[in-house]
């Protein structure tokens, strides 16, 4: 693909022409490949595969597509680029803490009120207090609304792993991906729910 024509696929890729956004993804597909190769150490490669982090990448795109500013012949593979490599470098983070959500900010059965009230304790970085509490209804609609205008996995493993409090390996079985794609999936949603949110703090109130 010449540059013309790579620019013009830029241009209406921001402007939010998914086609073209598909035709540059597949123009930078196998250069992609080639920076990312032996990123994935050997001790991760059970966990981790390119074609993971590709995938979560790609989605990445054309969430944050309307932000990116060309800057230059090549700019668009970097900024693909910078994204394969957090995406991983993240993930490869939780896999080492390899933590479940604590026990005791989670319900006793799915889907109750407490799993959202720690979602939203944590996405503020606060733990409530006698004097302040979540807003639990206006807080769950709010991150219903969120989950609901999210990629469907990234949305999935959000409610799987922070709301029902499963772990990484049990919900890569039940969506046929490795655990490594899971822990990539669950930093990209974690971000993007807090993205979406804004201030989480909205939602506490304080009591006299």
């Amino acid at each position: 693909m010449d540059g013309t024509c790579k620019e013009h696929l830029i241009r209406r890729s921001i402007k939010g022409d998914t086609e073209a956004l598909c035709e540059l993804l597949i123009a930078c597909d196998g250069n992609l490949r080639s920076r990312l190769e032996g990123q994935i150490g050997r001790r991760y490669r059970s966990a981790f595969c390119i074609d993971d982090v590709l995938q979560i990448t790609y989605t990445e795109a054309f969430l944050r597509i309307a932000s990116f500013r060309p800057t230059g012949d090549g700019a668009f593979l970097n900024w693909l680029t910078r994204i394969a490599e957090n995406t991983l470098r993240n993930a490869i983070r939780e896999l080492n803490c390899q933590k479940r959500p604590p026990r005791d900010r989670l319900v006793e059965s799915p889907g109750g009120d407490d799993s959202f009230v720690a979602l939203i304790e944590t996405l503020a970085g606060s733990q409530s207090t006698p004097s302040r509490h979540v807003a639990r209804e206006e807080g769950r609609a709010a991150i219903e609304a969120a989950l609901g205008s999210m990629p469907p996995d990234y949305a999935r493993v959000i409610r799987m792993y922070h709301l029902e409090g499963r772990a990484a390996s049990e919900i890569a079985r039940e969506l046929r991906r490795s655990t490594g794609a899971v822990y990539m999936l669950k930093s990209r949603a974690w971000d993007q729910l807090a993205k979406l949110l804004g201030d989480a703090t909205r939602f506490f109130s304080r009591n006299a």
